[in-house]
């Protein structure tokens, strides 16, 4: 049957408040969990036709790893499954089944690692979340697109659900399903309205990026990220966060739980600017006498006893370890001239991603713009911009659209500072 038109109370303000809520048109299907079930499943997916629409789950916020806890998959002649990889650990059988297909994902980037970590990698995708982009939505998280393209509202009350929780609760099922129930129709009204734009060839490109992106290295120093290290002013206070953050780490990754969990980034940060010379003034902290931070609180002493021994030479440098130029707001005292293009090359490309109704990012990435006016190649020229913009992996259809802009942009800035 067709989702149903039925209605359920929505927030006041809810502009989706008139649309029939969306509901599963199969009904709600078995997990799948046991050898035999997922054979059948297998062999469903291997014989539907047309593409795939594929999503996962993962426990944010809840675990320290970042493995699928569910996967769900709908293809014509096949409906939907839920499939539990707990179980299993590898999935390789249902990925090769559906190799050939196309597969539909909503935000690709964020389901591809976990999908490959149980052996399910595909060889083409459609991402309906950046498609999105390409088509200028405003907002593209799936429900927002379900609403504006096919006219239904979707459920949103479990998004940040544990879904390492077993057994996974009926509606938080339900809701699962939802996601892929109807995938499929909103790539195929996308990929409409993507060719009556004159894009479907960027996307296509865009895709392919996905798959030959290679795997996120590990960021350089991952402890500079804790939030709120504005407030850690000097070298042996950074060297204090450093310490807690890795011993937080290790217990994190033992445990499988969530970092922030066991000990919250405030505390990390309190305790590297008050500077405890204690255990016991480490304890009277206001961060350090939640249950979590109690349970370690021989493992944060002595983590921040070490950090507060280590010699001058040991100690960590202030700022990020970074292969690009300053930050952008840094450029007009260290160097006007390269402020001076930065300006001009971001007007041009913000002229043209308006022209074409595309968020300024989607168009070139700002890393790239900033890269090429701190440090622009000698004798500037349409081809010499063209060889940077390639190297730095933008797509042909974004260097089509940008290179003689940038170029007639910096040289023109150039030639004015002149």
């Amino acid at each position: 049957m067709s989702p149903a038109d039925t209605q359920q109370p929505s927030a006041p303000d809810d502009p989706t408040a008139h649309l029939p809520l969306l509901e599963l048109r199969d009904g709600l299907s078995d997990v799948v969990d046991t050898d035999s079930a997922l054979t059948e499943t297998v062999e469903a997916f291997r014989s539907g036709t047309g593409p795939v629409a594929v999503d996962a789950e993962r426990a944010s916020g809840y675990r320290y790893s970042h493995r699928a806890y569910l996967v769900q998959l709908r293809r014509e002649g096949a409906g939907s499954a839920l499939i539990d990889p707990i179980p299993f650990g590898d999935l390789s059988a249902l990925g090769d089944a559906i190799v050939d297909a196309e597969w539909i994902i909503h935000a690709a980037n964020q389901d591809l690692a976990c999908l490959a970590e149980v052996g399910m990698v595909p060889r083409q995708v459609f991402d309906t979340e950046l498609a999105g982009r390409l088509l200028g939505y405003p907002k593209v998280g799936l429900a927002s697109l379900v609403s504006e393209v096919l006219g239904y509202r979707m459920r949103k009350e479990h998004s940040a659900a544990d879904w390492s929780t077993r057994p996974l609760p009926a509606p938080w099922l339900v809701y699962a399903a939802l996601d892929v129930e109807m995938l499929i129709e909103l790539r195929d009204a996308i990929e409409q309205e993507l060719r009556r734009e004159g894009k479907w060839e960027w996307a296509q490109q865009e895709f392919a990026a996905i798959l030959d992106a290679p795997p996120r290295e590990p960021k350089p120093d991952p402890w500079r990220r804790t939030s709120g290290m504005h407030r850690v002013r000097n070298r042996r206070s950074l060297a204090v966060v450093r310490a807690l953050w890795e011993a937080r780490d290790q217990i994190a990754e033992s445990a499988d739980i969530s970092p922030g969990r066991i000990l919250p980034d405030a505390a990390i940060v309190e305790a590297a600017s008050a500077m405890p010379t204690d255990r016991d003034t480490l304890q009277r902290l206001t961060a350090f006498k939640g249950r979590g931070a109690h349970r370690h609180m021989r493992t944060w002493w002595e983590a921040i006893d070490h950090a507060r021994r280590l010699p001058d030479s040991e100690l960590p440098k202030q700022g990020p370890r970074y292969d690009g130029p300053p930050p952008a707001r840094a450029w007009a005292d260290r160097d006007p001239d390269a402020a001076a293009r930065l300006s001009a090359a971001r007007a041009a490309v913000a002229e043209i991603a308006e022209a074409h109704r595309l968020p300024t990012e989607n168009l070139l990435a700002p890393d790239t713009i900033r890269r090429l006016a701190w440090s622009p190649p000698k004798d500037l020229d349409v081809a010499v911009v063209t060889a940077f913009l390639r190297e730095h992996h933008a797509r042909q259809w974004q260097i089509a659209l940008t290179a003689e802009a940038l170029t007639d942009a910096m040289t023109s800035e150039a030639a004015t500072l002149d």
